[in-house]
């Protein structure tokens, strides 16, 4: 009986997944589960692409399987792929979704002709493994700036000649000699290690470098022989091993204290160190040069103010100021002196003034003129400038002044008394 089907994610068993959810599952596992290896089998069905993608299958009597070499590592190969052929190659599984078919990402390709080598190659790994002369504790640092170095290679090889390009376009100051031994053929691990042999005796090196460009497995394999293998581990100077390409593995590169990805690679390691301490160089130069410059200003500076102290401190500039002083000392007393002087000649000129107010004759004068008022006033006021001025003085019987109409009867004799003389007046 089948299981209800279900929505929730969490129920491994039931839930129900779309195709490419499915799909992506599967090349996830497929993918995690099975590493890169070798594979052999008979190219078929070979097509090269416009994109320079290579694609075929490789089958043998049993089964068939889907594979692809890509642009960049097609490029890479020796081996020129025909149907029919018979190869070994090394690449990791993948799954292309878009079909649901599996295939294999082809990164490197071989003869079936050196599958004698490629099992020889893993036995002689696994036999030098296992006495310990790939171990990592065995490896040692290479030296940050080596002095001289040693390269075993051809000397009429273009990897020699990259090598030292990319040491000359990075600027590095040292020294490589040349070893010059058989980099590939029948005898060629012998003189590599007889070289190794010699760079020791000759005590001179701080770093050896063992390398040649890329080929197929016959080229290289006088890096995988044991001779020189055990040469490399047994070398008691630091040995980069520097074969082939990128994707190019001999048992030099386990044996060697560090490997290269090829010969470029091992100079830019190699002067990685000196371009780092050049860098560093500079910036402390510029700090440098940064701190001198600060420090001259600054002692530029304090420089003028001593000066400018000595200056205010010398017996000279002293009598100089004390003589700008005495000046302004006398230019203040001279002001001061005048301004006294204009102050008592102001009060003398009026004290002179209040004693001229204040003598005998001006009071007379003065008074006389109070006098003069006081009379003119008495003048204005007295009878006859009142009768001047047209008024008339009335008086009754007995002389006394008429001043009110009420007391003044009918009949009565009234004296009028006019400027000019007087008139006698019967009231009505």
């Amino acid at each position: 009986m089948m299981p209800a089907l279900k929505d929730d994610p969490g129920d491994q068993d039931t839930r129900v997944e779309s195709v490419t959810a499915f799909t992506r599952r599967v090349k996830a596992l497929l993918e995690r589960e099975i590493r890169p290896c070798w594979v052999r089998g008979e190219v078929s069905n070979l097509r090269r692409q416009a994109s320079g993608h290579v694609y075929f299958s490789l089958k043998d009597a049993g089964a068939q399987l889907s594979a692809v070499l890509f642009r960049g590592d097609a490029a890479r190969q020796t081996v020129q792929l025909r149907d029919g052929m018979q190869v070994v190659v090394y690449g990791e599984i993948s799954l292309y979704e878009a079909r649901g078919n599996y295939q294999l990402i082809v990164r490197a390709v071989i003869e079936d002709g050196v599958g004698r080598l490629q099992r020889e190659f893993e036995a002689l790994k696994r036999r030098l493994a296992d006495e310990g002369l790939f171990a990592p504790e065995r490896k040692r640092p290479i030296p940050a700036m080596p002095r001289t170095i040693g390269f075993v290679t051809s000397p009429t090889g273009a990897a020699v000649q990259d090598f030292l390009r990319i040491l000359r376009r990075r600027g590095w100051r040292g020294r490589v000699v040349v070893l010059p031994a058989k980099v590939q053929g029948e005898g060629a691990a012998a003189e590599c290690a007889a070289m190794l042999e010699r760079a020791q005796a000759l005590g001179i090196f701080d770093l050896l470098v063992v390398g040649r460009g890329g080929g197929s497995l016959e080229d290289l394999w006088a890096f995988n022989e044991e001779v020189l293998v055990r040469a490399v581990a047994a070398c008691p100077v630091p040995v980069i091993s520097a074969v082939g390409h990128e994707i190019d593995f001999t048992l030099c590169d386990f044996a060697a204290d560090v490997r290269a990805e090829t010969p470029s690679a091992a100079a830019e390691l190699i002067s990685s160190g000196f371009v780092a301490a050049t860098e560093k160089l500079t910036r402390l130069d510029d700090d440098l040069a940064h701190h001198v410059r600060a420090a001259v200003e600054l002692a530029t500076e304090r420089l003028d103010h001593a000066r400018s102290r000595l200056r205010l401190l010398s017996p000279k500039a002293q009598i100089e100021r004390e003589q700008l002083r005495l000046d302004d000392v006398g230019n203040r007393l001279a002001v001061a002196l005048e301004r006294d002087v204009q102050r008592r000649r102001a009060r003398l000129s009026e004290a002179g003034a209040l004693l001229r107010e204040r003598t005998p004759a001006r009071r007379v004068e003065r008074e006389s003129q109070r006098l003069l008022g006081l009379w003119k006033r008495l003048q204005a006021a007295s009878p006859d400038s009142v009768l001047n001025r047209g008024f008339v003085i009335l008086r009754n019987a007995q002389g006394a002044p008429v001043s009110r109409r009420a007391g003044v009867g009918s009949g009565d004799r009234l004296h009028a008394q006019f400027a000019d003389g007087e008139a006698g007046l019967t009231a009505d």
